[in-house]
């Protein structure tokens, strides 16, 4: 059983809070452009969130992978409910080859969750092997430019972001908990990396440059206050790499 077996739903319900939509996923789909025709895989898929949006937007075919169990169950549960056909394998996203390369590969919070620096290096070289020569890895990630310090708390979008370790080194543990609204809560661990670490593993991979992408919010939320603090001080950050052709 993985840690996201115990909290599968809580975590996919966190998926309808205010900073997913006008943050999270406005920056990474400004980050994929056009998908249209693309095979495509997605790592550490959780409920299919991404997965679902990316055949929406065209894709050609879409698979998502992810370790647990109960994730995936949801993620098939919200096909049958509403089919949209894209396919799902619970896998260690470490280890797993699609029969084919692939265009495209998404991670929205795969590499922060490597317990080393070689896994770090692994998870790369994973998304660097099912890549098609001159293919793009994109994602979203935990922000190695901006790791917690304890200055700056994020519950009212929802969730707090916490490291033992001030400043942290590479491997130390970030922790997300989110509060529930039955006054309960739940969270995972993470783990920090530096920049240079992040970019190291990319080149060991064979990308060429990896490129931070800051976080971007919705247009439609412009001049709203509200979101002032998370865009001062982003939590989150994307990127996308280019495979050597």
């Amino acid at each position: 059983m993985t840690e996201y077996d115990l909290i599968a739903r809580g975590y996919s319900n966190s998926k309808r809070l205010p900073f997913r939509d006008h943050v999270e996923r406005y920056t990474l789909l400004q980050t994929l452009g056009n998908v249209r025709g693309a095979r495509v895989l997605d790592l550490a898929c959780g409920d299919g969130f991404y997965t679902r949006l990316i055949k929406k937007a065209g894709a050609l075919s879409v698979t998502g992978v992810d370790l647990s169990s109960e994730i995936i169950r949801l993620a098939e549960e919200n096909e049958r409910r509403q089919p949209v056909g894209y396919s799902y394998v619970r896998a260690d996203a470490a280890d797993f080859r699609p029969d084919q390369p692939v265009d495209l590969v998404v991670a929205a919070y795969l590499l922060n969750y490597a317990h080393t620096q070689a896994e770090l290096i692994r998870f790369c070289r994973v998304c660097s092997g099912v890549l098609r020569p001159g293919g793009r890895f994109v994602g979203v990630n935990d922000n190695p430019h901006l790791p917690p310090d304890g200055s700056v708390s994020y519950l009212k979008y929802g969730f707090d972001r916490r490291c033992d370790q001030i400043p942290p080194h590479d491997g130390d543990l970030i922790r997300y908990t989110f509060p529930t609204a039955d006054g309960s809560s739940f969270g995972f661990t993470n783990y920090y990396y530096s920049v240079g670490t992040y970019e190291s593993a990319f080149r060991e991979a064979g990308f060429r440059k990896l490129r931070w992408v800051p976080v971007t919010l919705d247009p439609a939320q412009t001049g709203d206050v509200f979101w002032d603090d998370f865009m001062r001080h982003p939590p989150i950050v994307g990127f996308s790499a280019d495979l050597e052709a």
